[in-house]
C-alpha cells in the first residue's frame, strides 16, 4: 500500500496536523478559509459585466415569450375544451 493510499484511509491532513479545535478556533477557521477564497475571486471587467447582463436579460425576455405563448395556449384550449362565457 503506498503512503497516499494508506493515508487517506486514516482520515485527511489536516486532522493528523492540526489539534482539535474549540468552537471559535472552527469560528476563525472557517472566516479565514472565506478570506482566502474571496482573494481567488476574479471580478469582471465592465465590458464583461455588460456582456453578462445583456445575455441574462435577453435569455429572460425569450423565457417571458414562451411561458406567455404556453399560456395563452393552454388557456384557449381550455375554453375550447370546458366551454367559455356565451
Amino acid at each position: 500500500m503506498t503512503d497516499t493510499a494508506a493515508s487517506s484511509s486514516k482520515g485527511s491532513p489536516a486532522d493528523k496536523q492540526n489539534p482539535k479545535r474549540g468552537f471559535f478556533g472552527r469560528i476563525i477557521l472557517f472566516v479565514r478559509q472565506v478570506i482566502a477564497e474571496m482573494r481567488k475571486v476574479v471580478v469582471p471587467t465592465r465590458k464583461e459585466l455588460i456582456r453578462f447582463t445583456i445575455t441574462v436579460l435577453v435569455f429572460v425576455i425569450i423565457m417571458i415569450l414562451i411561458v406567455t405563448a404556453l399560456d395563452f395556449l393552454f388557456g384557449t384550449g381550455a375554453v375550447w375544451v370546458f366551454g367559455g362565457e356565451s
